[in-house]
């Protein structure tokens, strides 16, 4: 019998592990890996990248501030404004789209340049430390060149509902838009072959927007992250009826609980309340809250009994607008003419023992690679035959060639990653990182976590019970 490498990869690990954050491209987080890390294996940034808006260049430029001002300035990643910034390949709309944003918001000392800035490992040391230890996918782009829902439908779906924007649809009755899908999920795959999964979020997990089979019920399958650090709504309405011996995610990794497969939704919602704000890195989320979540995520894991069989994704479900210099491949295979190309580069770090230390891969990936990965795993038939999930799915390439090591490697000192994570933490305490809300203003809570939030309040109104995620 001929040798299958990637089901003799595959096999080497039991549990996958997801964790996708929102809003920012590749160059914008990793780029800076070539040009100021030296890693000429990666293509990011190299000096001289610029953009020009307003007969103005803007080059790149290290940022020196973890946040944006304020929601204002958060930069427009529409289908639109995707369009304007690729510029059918040139890569040099990024801060044409955003001089346009700014003006349209009438925002004061409007700086263009921003979407060309980065961060390095000063600003990244998680995600410095993961680089160097684990794989960077360098030729991960988002599934469409457009929203975050629609590269949410494929990562979770394998396909979109038609459009590369979030849904413009009023919901019936509630009169608004509404992040309402009812797409098939993997997790019905998992489930035909009896395979446990389980969905870890600080709300209700997107999960129930996206598959109408879970809109509801299935609590065994829906947990918190981490119950100390639930949305003050939650803390403050619902935290007596939780069970004290209910599931999070960070127990049930360092208690050996974990199911074979595990997505984590970060904090969405963009409130400073009391010690609670959004870790997702959706402007104007502070970069460090982001950088806190993967590696309690992590760590989590690596401490955990499981890690030796284990498999991390932690990646973006699009660029939020940010510069990346890579031009998407247009010939993405499936749906609508309209969806058939690739979106913008997203970070993307892949985590497991049985991968080299600095490991890089090039070869194109985007977020139906996931869905891949877990459908070889663990949905495989007799003759190696995995669920038809459309035709992005079927000609995705999978994760199990980046699992090539020969044995599993021991866990690296994390210890100076840590005390950055804790200095981060104690700083927090009292510094108030996000600007207060002025009595009024509601931008504070627009856009994807807006939908969210209303989406949330909708399910419970329908009988989502209070304390179930």
């Amino acid at each position: 019998m001929q040798a299958d490498p990637a089901a003799e990869n595959l096999a080497k690990v039991e549990h996958i592990v997801v964790v996708m954050l929102e809003n920012r491209s590749f160059d914008h987080m990793l780029g800076y890996l070539s040009l100021e890390a030296g890693r000429a294996d990666i293509d990011g940034l190299t000096s001289g990248m610029a953009n020009e808006a307003r007969r103005h260049s803007y080059p790149v430029a290290h940022l020196t501030a973890p946040t944006i001002p304020n929601p204002h300035w958060d930069p427009d990643h529409s289908s639109a404004a995707t369009d304007i910034q690729v510029n059918g390949g040139k890569m040099d709309g990024f801060a044409a789209s955003f001089a346009q944003t700014l003006a349209a918001r009438n925002v004061p000392n409007p700086d263009p340049g921003m979407v060309m800035g980065y961060y390095n490992a000063s600003d990244l040391p998680v995600y410095d430390h993961l680089a160097e230890h684990f794989c960077v996918c360098e030729r991960w782009h988002s599934s469409v060149p457009g929203a975050t829902w629609p590269n949410r439908l494929y990562a979770v779906a394998g396909s979109a509902d038609g459009s590369r924007d979030d849904n413009t649809k009023p919901f019936p009755i509630y009169g608004k838009p509404l992040p309402i899908y009812d797409k098939h999920s993997f997790v019905r795959h998992l489930e035909a072959v009896d395979v446990d999964w389980r969905w870890y979020t600080y709300d209700v997990g997107t999960l129930r927007c996206i598959d109408g089979a879970y809109r509801l019920g299935h609590h065994e399958r829906f947990a918190y992250v981490e119950r100390s650090k639930l949305p003050l709504d939650v803390m403050l309405e619902e935290e007596l009826l939780l069970d004290e011996d209910s599931a999070s995610f960070l127990e049930d990794a360092q208690r050996g609980r974990l199911a074979p497969v595990s997505w984590i939704d970060p904090n969405f919602k963009d409130l400073n309340l009391a010690h609670v704000q959004s870790n997702d890195d959706h402007p104007p989320t502070d970069v460090r809250a982001g950088q806190a979540l993967a590696w309690s995520v992590y760590r989590a894991l690596a401490a955990g009994p499981a890690w030796e069989k284990t498999l991390l994704i932690v990646t973006y479900d699009e660029h939020g607008g940010f510069y990346d210099h890579v031009v998407p491949p247009q010939d993405a295979p499936g749906d609508t003419p309209e969806l058939r190309r690739y979106g913008v580069r997203v970070p993307a770090l892949v985590i497991s023992p049985w991968i080299d230390a600095g490991a890089v891969s090039h070869t194109l990936f985007d977020h139906t690679s996931i869905l891949k990965t877990i459908l070889l795993r663990f949905c495989r038939d007799g003759s190696g035959t995995i669920p038809d999930m459309g035709p992005r799915v079927s000609a995705a390439n999978d994760l199990s060639a980046l699992l090539n090591a020969a044995a599993p490697h021991p866990v690296p000192d994390g210890q100076a990653v840590s005390e950055q994570i804790v200095k981060w933490h104690l700083d927090n305490i009292t510094e108030e990182v996000h600007r207060p809300v002025p009595a009024g203003d509601i931008t504070r809570i627009e856009g994807f976590a807006a939908g969210i939030a209303a989406a949330s309040r909708l399910l419970r109104d329908w009988g989502l019970p209070a304390g179930r995620p």
